[in-house]
């Protein structure tokens, strides 16, 4: 079996795509796969064929990235408007980063009267790849009629319902196809001698050739062709199905394409994983894309066996997409030999999580259960991490936006029967003091039999930012016996989880000068409560200020809309740091920016917003900084609040 995906933006018709190319031969049978993926068999001049449906929501670009590890070929669909180019501009960069052979179909043509050579221009912007045309339309009184082929110099009259009848190209197209044509010619002869020479000597190159080097450059990944057509009215699509047809390439290129991130022999994989549903009554279900002609249930993979198939009879055909039960030891995003799964490659990383929820069982009951199930989850769900808050400890889901996070606490619900709710993070803020001062705290205690008895002299002291927490001790003469030293250091430590504005308190030395000691009551325990008391008094004294964290921010956004992340990071009483052009993607820049902690929670919506929805971001803490007016009292108030609650 052959297979294509179908990438691209919402509503741009890729799914009536699949449809109208499915059945142009045949009775087309379709397969929901999960999370917006979906594959439609069909048959198209005695070949089998298989077309992944991709979602176009942006926060599911990471399953659209998983489909491309099945493809032998993408074609990415998009709308018929210039400015609409930035919404395909992470399905170019996603083709381009996996080396997928990728087409260009422009659909919806009927509804524009957008130029196509302005509408491939405005792709080419974010693709590294020469986009090259290899349909021009005809119109008649401004609405497209047909399409004139590049190579052939064909053109072809669409007809509502019924196939699209050969005609001469018309007058009034002739120069614009005359245009178009020397450029496709241009743009290929770099890419073979032969046609260079042809053009040089002012020959008609003949169709043959010509369609054999379109092929070649589409298979080494050189050109991306793009065709045009209207799905919807089945306009260009048997043109688009016979171009796959002739120039997708066999599935060994597949293999190639897969085996070069670990350097093994092609022919050693098996299949490739590149999907995995869990199932209420049947558990996990593997998607996988077969290889080998001797794959069948029980056939070694990747170090077990592979389990069960789920609505398949007879042999597994090369090429083939089936869906595994029972084969628990596969993850998805590898390629797999009968003894190992190959390491995934790096283009399949998905995009850092936009925002970040702590989850809750809605029964106490399911505490052990919901940590198991997303731990599960995460081993197969790209696009989701899972961590632990800390003080809580509850389980912290970091998801791709708004839907993704709905999908998953659907999921939890409906296929392992796990309510939650989620809450937002608390904001790590920190204090610090702002001046040194000097303590001395006696711990005594007596109530009969042994007691307890410490007398300890301290210097607290604020280090600079980031500096954490140091000790230091000067005592002379034996006053605090050596061995009881490390116990006051622990209570100093202790002193610093909470200090008086109720945050954990950071950038602080701490010196011990002096104190006394008991022959008989002295203990470390004694000597541990003397040091967080006599600390924790210090810092009362010392003016504590509180902290806020800033996170150093990159934004990942086509250039178009740089200008518009300057007043944005304003907007969010953030920093910006500058930009640059993003190396890994054409058309893209990298907006570096200061952000407090706090504004993360706006920074998905505000991004969204102000890129179309194709913006992303990655984020790492920076450094603290002193914040002060009302805000902050606010914090402190709220956070005193909050103990007072926990403890009444």
């Amino acid at each position: 079996m052959r297979c294509f995906c179908v990438l691209g933006p919402a509503q741009a018709g890729k799914s009536t795509l699949i449809n109208r190319l499915a059945a142009l031969e045949s009775a087309p049978e379709r397969t929901e796969i999960g999370d917006g993926l979906a594959l439609t068999r069909f048959s198209f001049f005695g070949e089998q064929w298989g077309a992944i449906d991709c979602p176009g929501a942006i926060e599911s670009l990471h399953h659209a990235k998983r489909a491309l590890l099945a493809a032998d070929i993408a074609v990415i669909c998009v709308k018929p408007d210039p400015e609409s180019a930035v919404l395909a501009a992470p399905y170019l960069r996603a083709a381009e980063a996996s080396g997928t052979p990728s087409l260009l179909f422009v659909n919806r043509m009927d509804e524009t009267n957008a130029r196509l050579r302005d509408i491939v221009a405005a792709l080419q912007g974010y693709a590294s790849h020469a986009i090259a045309l290899r349909q021009v339309p005809i119109r008649t009184d401004g609405v497209i009629t047909g399409a004139i082929d590049l190579i052939s110099e064909r053109a072809w009259k669409y007809r509502e319902g019924q196939p699209s009848t050969l005609i001469e190209i018309p007058d009034s197209a002739a120069e614009r196809e005359h245009e178009a044509r020397d450029g496709l010619l241009e743009e290929l002869s770099e890419l073979d001698d032969w046609l260079l020479e042809e053009l040089i000597e002012e020959r008609e190159p003949a169709v043959g050739p010509l369609y054999e080097i379109c092929t070649r450059a589409l298979r080494d990944n050189i050109v991306t062709p793009a065709f045009l057509g209207s799905a919807g009215h089945n306009n260009g699509v048997m043109r688009l199905m016979k171009a796959l047809r002739h120039e997708t390439p066999p599935l060994s290129d597949l293999q190639n394409r897969l085996a070069v991130a670990d350097d093994v022999a092609p022919e050693q994989l098996r299949a490739v994983g590149f999907y995995a549903d869990h199932r209420k009554h049947l558990g996990k279900l593997m998607f996988l894309r077969s290889f080998d002609a001797e794959l069948a249930p029980g056939a070694p993979l990747a170090g077990g066996a592979l389990g069960g198939l789920v609505e398949h009879t007879g042999p597994i055909t090369p090429g083939e997409i089936v869906a595994a039960a029972k084969s628990d030891h596969l993850k998805p995003g590898h390629a797999y030999s009968k003894t190992e799964a190959l390491t995934p490659p790096s283009w399949l990383a998905p995009a850092p999580p936009m925002i970040s929820r702590a989850l809750a069982p809605m029964r106490e009951a399911d505490e052990a259960k919901l940590s198991m199930v997303l731990g599960k989850l995460a081993e197969d769900e790209p696009g989701l991490t899972i961590s632990a808050e800390p003080g809580s400890g509850r389980p912290v889901v970091g998801a791709q936006g708004p839907g993704h996070l709905r999908a998953l606490c659907v999921k939890l619900q409906e296929i392992f029967s796990v309510e939650v709710e989620t809450r937002p993070l608390r904001d790590s803020y920190r204090e610090t003091l702002t001046r040194p001062v000097d303590a001395h705290y006696r711990h005594r205690k007596q109530s009969g039999g042994s007691g307890q008895f410490a007398d300890v002299k301290l210097t607290v002291g604020p280090l600079s930012r980031g500096e954490g927490f140091q000790f230091d001790e000067v005592v002379k003469g034996g006053a605090v016996p050596r061995n009881y030293i490390p116990a006051v250091e622990s209570g100093a430590r202790d002193a610093m989880e909470h200090g008086p504005l109720g945050f954990p308190v950071v950038d602080v030395h701490v010196t011990l000068t002096d104190g006394q000691h008991h022959a008989v009551d002295s203990s470390d325990l004694a000597f541990r409560i003397a040091g967080r008391m006599g600390v924790g008094k210090a810092l009362a004294d010392a003016t504590p200020v509180l902290l806020r964290p800033i996170h150093r921010i990159t934004f990942h956004a086509p250039s178009d809309y740089s200008g518009a992340l300057s007043p944005m990071v304003s907007s969010l009483r953030g920093q910006v740091l500058g930009f640059e052009r993003d190396p890994a993607a054409n058309g893209w820049d990298a907006f570096h920016a200061l952000l407090p902690e706090s504004a993360l929670e706006e920074v998905g919506p505000a991004l969204r917003s102000a890129t179309q929805g194709v913006g992303w971001f990655d984020h790492r803490f920076d450094h603290y900084e002193e914040f002060y007016g009302k805000e902050a009292d606010k914090i402190v108030s709220h956070r005193k609040d909050e103990k007072a609650a926990a403890s009444g």
